[in-house]
């Protein structure tokens, strides 16, 4: 099933439902308005199916599906307008594999695979149209701190700066001054994190910034019209949070601001047109959570 929120009313009416029921999917927003959703898992495995949705109709169609099934990977539309599908979890293991989409021909075609098989990492288009995949979770080598950068124009991955801690579903955020700002998650020997690491990609560096009053993990990050970070709920090893945290880049500091009225963890945050931010939504403390609300800076 498929909801859609209009702004003016607040409320949610339902719209054309998938042909096939997912989760652990991604979403893409397409440059023609259409959204790309690739992959997950459903009742039966693993997915390599694909659906477009069409705004204007308010149906879905299927659409060429991907070479390899996927779930928990990440979905990054480029400035050519093609969509950089990277890792996760497959049928067998975890994938280095990595596809292209072209909305033009609406087909895929394999391209450079990563160095590193990862999944629950994240994936950042940088100003200057390259992919940056940093952490995740691999098997072979645990909990990440490897980070990687995709070139468009040579189809090719190279390595950059290490992040100083390893880190898996996290969030990770492009600054109004191109850096990247990646917060919180998760590794075995720290626990849930607290800690914050700036990468510049003019040194292909990482430098730590300030830490977040409260380790999480499985949290949102949302970037702000007026450029600072909202922080919102996720997890630590006390349960869920309701706790929220800004990050202003100016100062490099965090601090709270109203928290939300439901605790939740592995929700969605979306920054609306009129500057507000949706949260929708992920799991409470009693399970799965129908509940959205809007915070306004």
């Amino acid at each position: 099933s498929v909801e859609l929120y209009d702004p003016s009313t607040e409320m949610w009416t339902n719209t054309g439902n998938m042909s096939t029921a997912r989760f652990d999917h991604t979403a893409s927003v397409l440059e023609n308005g259409k959204v790309l959703v690739a992959g997950g898992l459903d009742s039966n495995g693993v997915l390599n199916s694909v659906e477009l949705y069409d705004p204007s109709t308010e149906m879905w169609t299927n659409t060429g599906n991907m070479s390899t099934a996927r779930f928990v990977h990440t979905a990054s539309v480029l400035e050519n307008g093609k969509v950089l599908v990277a890792g996760g979890l497959d049928s067998n293991s975890i994938s280095n594999s990595v596809e292209l989409y072209d909305p033009s021909t609406e087909m895929w075609t394999n391209t450079g695979n990563m160095s590193t098989a990862r999944f629950v990492h994240t994936a950042s288009v940088l100003e200057n149209g390259k992919v940056l995949v940093a952490g995740g979770y691999n098997l072979n080598d645990d909990y990440l701190n490897s980070v990687e950068l995709y070139d468009p124009s040579t189809e090719m991955w190279t390595n950059t700066g290490n992040m100083s801690t390893a880190r898996s579903i996290h969030t990770a955020s492009v600054l109004e001054n191109g850096k990247v700002l990646v917060a919180g998650g998760y590794n075995l020997n720290d626990g849930h994190l607290n800690s914050v690491e700036l990468y510049d990609p003019s040194t292909g560096m990482w430098t730590n910034t300030g830490k977040m009053s409260t380790a999480r993990s499985l949290h949102t990050a949302s970037v702000l019209e007026n450029g600072k970070v909202l922080v919102a709920g996720g997890r630590d090893s006390n349960g869920v949070l309701n706790s929220v945290e800004l990050y202003d880049p100016s100062t490099e500091m965090w601090t709270n601001t109203g928290n939300m009225s439901t605790a939740r963890f592995d929700h969605t945050a979306s920054v609306l047109e009129n500057g507000k931010v949706l949260v929708a939504g992920g799991e409470d403390s009693n399970g799965i959570s129908n509940s959205v609300e809007l915070y306004q800076s």
